[in-house]
């Protein structure tokens, strides 16, 4: 599987990934910890078909579904990473206002990487943090509406709003 780090000390000597797909209580599927996982650890690479913004807008009609799916990640200006197409397990990482891991840009490669040490059975999640076109759109926030249940949530995937002054 491509950009799974693997740990081998097992009897076959089988590799053993870092995490598992199950039904997460946070939304439909997440990935989860198949083994401890120490602080600072490269997990997974988050992959996909490289696309421009506009075929991402053109593909994910963001105003279609009332709790869109969320498999894009912008690399940058001109490059967004579709996981719905040649993706690998790393789009199953729920969103949290209160995360675990977070993704790391590293040469044109986002990797997701652990904030902490997270143990055996824990559900990885990182801040999605997407982009607001408008401050004070209520409705897309009720569309990425969050569930992650921590003590900490924002109630969205959303990026905090910006204070005013």
């Amino acid at each position: 599987m491509i950009g799974i780090p693997y740990f081998s000390n097992n009897q076959n000597n089988l590799p053993k990934p870092l995490l598992e797909i199950r039904t997460s209580r946070i939304q439909g599927l997440g990935a989860f910890a198949s083994r401890r996982i120490r602080q600072g650890t490269r997990i997974i690479e988050y992959v996909g078909e490289l696309i421009t913004p506009a075929v991402a807008d053109n593909r994910y009609d963001d105003s279609r579904d009332e709790h869109p799916l969320v498999l894009l990640f912008s690399l940058d200006k001109r490059t967004v990473i579709d996981a719905g197409v040649r993706g690998n397990e790393s789009r199953f990482i729920n969103h949290s206002c209160q995360p675990n891991c977070e993704p790391v840009i590293d040469k044109n490669h986002v990797f997701i990487e652990s904030l902490r040490t997270i143990l055996k059975g824990e559900e990885l999640t990182y801040d999605y943090n997407l982009t607001r076109v408008d401050q004070d759109d209520d409705e897309l926030e009720k569309r990425y509406s969050c569930n992650c249940g921590a003590k900490t949530c924002r109630g969205t995937m959303l990026k905090p709003r910006r204070k005013r002054r």
